[in-house]
C-alpha cells in the first residue's frame, strides 16, 4: 500500500515541474520588462545595466536553471518593481485566495448535494425539474458577469453588501457566490446522476428489505458511495476555482494571489507571476493527492494495492 502514495507523489512532482517549464518560457514571450521600468529617455548604458541586474542578458535556459535552483533553496526571486522577496508577497496574499476558493467550494457543496439527492429521489417530479433547470442556468453564467450583476443588485441598488475589500463576512458573500455558482449546477447534476445509479444497486434494495428507514438507506448506504465521483470532480474543480479567482478577485478588488497575478502580468513582473503560478499549482496538486488518498475512507472496497497494479 505504501507504493501508491509514493507513485502519486512522483506524479505530483512531475506535474509541478512541467508547469514551471511551460509558465516560465511562455512568460518570457510576452516581451522585455525593461522598457516598462525605465523612462523613454533612458540611455543605452542604463538599459544594459538593468538587463544585467535582472539577469535578462543571459540565455533563457540559464535563467530558468537559476530560477529552479533558487526556488529549491526557498528563494523565488524578487519583484522587478518593488524589489521585495516574491515568496513573501505571495504568502501574504495566498490566505485570501484560499479563503475565497474554499468558501466557494464549501458553499456549492452544501447547496448542491441536497439538491442532487432530492432530485434523484423525486426523479421526474417538479422538484427534479426545477433543480435541473436552475443547474442549467448556473452553468450558463460566466463568473465575471454574475459578479457584476451581484454588485449592481446588492451594492448599488439595495446597498446591502460592500462592493470590494476583505476582512468581514459581508465582503466574502458576493465573491464566493459568484465564484461557486457554476459549481452548484455541476455538483447537483453529478450528485443526481450518481444517486440514481447507486439507488438501483442490490445493496440498497437489501437495506430497504431489512426494514431500515429511508433516511438511513439514503444517508449511510447510498449517499456515501455516490460521493466518490463527486469528490473526484470537486478536487479537480478546486484548481479551476483558483484560476477563476483571478477574475473574481479583480472584479471585487479581493486582495489575493489572482489579483496580484493580473497586475504582475500587466507589469511584466516575471518573478512574481512565475512564483504565483507555481504556488497555485502546488496547492492544486496537494489537494488532488489528498483526495486520492481519501477514496479509501469513502469506499472500503477500493484498495490502494490493487489500484497500483
Amino acid at each position: 500500500m505504501s507504493r501508491y502514495p509514493l507513485r502519486r507523489l512522483l506524479h505530483a512532482v512531475l506535474i509541478v515541474a512541467g508547469i514551471s517549464v511551460i509558465s516560465f518560457f511562455f512568460l518570457h514571450l510576452t516581451g522585455d520588462p525593461v522598457g516598462l521600468i525605465l523612462p523613454q529617455d533612458a540611455t543605452r548604458e542604463q538599459i544594459e545595466t538593468l538587463r544585467r541586474d535582472l539577469r535578462l542578458d543571459e540565455p533563457i535556459l540559464a535563467q530558468y536553471l537559476h530560477f529552479v535552483t533558487s526556488a529549491l533553496q526557498g528563494d523565488m526571486g524578487r519583484s522587478i518593481y518593488t524589489r521585495e522577496p516574491v515568496l513573501g508577497l505571495i504568502l501574504e496574499r495566498l490566505p485570501a485566495t484560499l479563503e475565497l476558493a474554499l468558501t466557494a467550494l464549501a458553499l456549492s457543496l452544501v447547496i448542491a448535494i441536497p439538491m442532487g439527492v432530492i432530485a434523484a429521489l423525486r426523479r421526474g417530479g417538479w422538484l427534479d425539474t426545477i433543480s435541473m433547470t436552475l443547474a442549467l442556468f448556473g452553468l450558463s453564467m460566466p463568473h465575471f458577469w454574475l459578479g457584476i450583476m451581484l454588485i449592481m443588485l446588492f451594492s448599488v441598488q439595495l446597498n446591502w453588501l460592500p462592493t470590494s475589500g476583505r476582512g468581514t463576512w459581508e465582503q466574502l458573500i458576493m465573491p464566493s457566490v459568484a465564484l461557486g455558482a457554476s459549481l452548484v449546477a455541476l455538483f447537483a447534476r453529478l450528485t443526481r446522476s450518481a444517486m440514481l445509479e447507486v439507488l438501483g444497486q442490490d445493496y440498497v434494495r437489501t437495506a430497504r428489505a431489512k426494514g431500515l428507514s429511508e433516511t438511513m438507506v439514503v444517508g449511510k448506504h447510498a449517499l456515501r458511495n455516490a460521493l466518490i465521483p463527486l469528490v473526484t470532480v470537486a478536487a479537480m474543480e478546486f484548481g479551476f476555482l483558483l484560476g477563476g479567482a483571478v477574475i473574481i478577485e479583480t472584479v471585487f478588488a479581493w486582495p489575493g494571489v489572482g489579483r496580484l497575478i493580473v497586475q504582475s502580468i500587466l507589469d511584466r513582473d516575471y518573478p512574481v507571476v512565475q512564483a504565483a503560478v507555481m504556488m497555485l499549482a502546488i496547492v492544486f496538486v496537494v489537494v488532488n493527492l489528498a483526495v486520492d488518498l481519501l477514496y479509501t475512507w469513502l469506499d472500503p472496497n477500493i484498495s490502494l494495492g490493487r489500484t497500483d497494479k
